[in-house]
């Protein structure tokens, strides 16, 4: 009993890991400023790289560090080893720039790595309330948000482990319900035993799901000041809508030097490539 109880200790800890940043969210009126946050988890080789890009973004020289920031990622992608951490303070550095569209990008980027992290979140919808676009959301099933609500207190690397945590819950109620003769013993591992089962394929889902939001890589941001959103992959074809630096769109298709993409409202139309870049 006593390690089932442990272990439902270490289980809460991992769900809740960023309860405290959360609260403190709601107070806020301006973005987090922790210049070089997390540079001591990034690739070793650029670790020098990173420590003057945050110098540099104290001494308000926002422009070198968002060289040195972006030669930083740009080495991380060829190790492939993408930080959340590295992607916030490029953000930062962006925001503080006054590129918008850059922040929001990088922002998104951090979020989708780290979809737990509050300040991530915090920095990105101050940043977006900033932009000129006010786009309501369609309507989704409320079984489809509380999914979602659940699935992003945890990136996917910590439902995995929450998994196994969980499936150790679940070895031990097993063996209690085999071997201890106590029936409210038996009783109490049977139906934790359940529970543990059932939390354990819902980590895992968590975790698939997270997993394949990474990989697909469908959402982007407009980077120009203003997109023309068209009803076909075509310059000459009707204007539908006009899309503004920072707003959030879904790529749906691809046609020659044109994307299909949808926002937020369930809107849809064709606008170039260059005028979005993929998160």
């Amino acid at each position: 009993m006593k390690i089932i109880h442990f272990l439902t200790l270490s289980l809460l800890c991992l769900l809740y890991p960023t309860t405290e940043t959360k609260a403190q969210d709601s107070t806020r009126t301006a973005p987090q400023d922790t210049p070089g946050r997390g540079t001591d988890t990034a690739p070793g080789s650029s670790l020098s790289t990173a420590e003057a890009a945050a110098q540099a973004y104290r001494e308000q020289d926002y422009t070198r560090s968002i060289a040195l920031y972006e030669e930083f990622v740009a080495q991380a992608l060829a190790e492939n080893k993408e930080s959340a951490e590295i992607y916030y303070n490029l953000g930062n550095a962006y925001f503080r720039d006054n590129q918008l569209g850059r922040a929001i990008l990088n922002f998104e980027r951090a979020l989708l790595l780290d979809p737990g992290d509050g300040d991530i979140r915090h920095n990105l919808h101050f940043t977006q309330n900033l932009t000129e676009d006010r786009i309501e959301q369609a309507g989704t099933f409320f079984l489809q948000n509380w999914f979602r609500g659940v699935r992003d207190l945890n990136n996917s690397d910590r439902w995995a482990v929450i998994g196994i945590f969980v499936f150790l819950l679940f070895l031990s109620c097993v063996a209690l319900f085999l071997f201890v003769r106590l029936l409210w013993a038996r009783k109490t591992a049977f139906y934790s035993g359940i529970f543990f089962c059932l939390l354990m394929i819902a980590a895992n889902i968590f975790a698939f799901s997270q997993k394949q939001e990474r990989t697909r890589r469908d959402g982007a941001i407009v980077m120009v000041g203003a997109a023309s959103v068209n009803a076909s992959p075509d310059e000459n074809s009707n204007r539908l809508f006009e899309l503004h630096e920072g707003t959030k769109v879904r790529i749906r298709n691809s046609d020659g030097n044109w994307y299909e993409v949808a926002i937020a409202n369930g809107s849809v139309g064709w606008t170039k490539k260059q005028n979005v870049e993929i998160i």
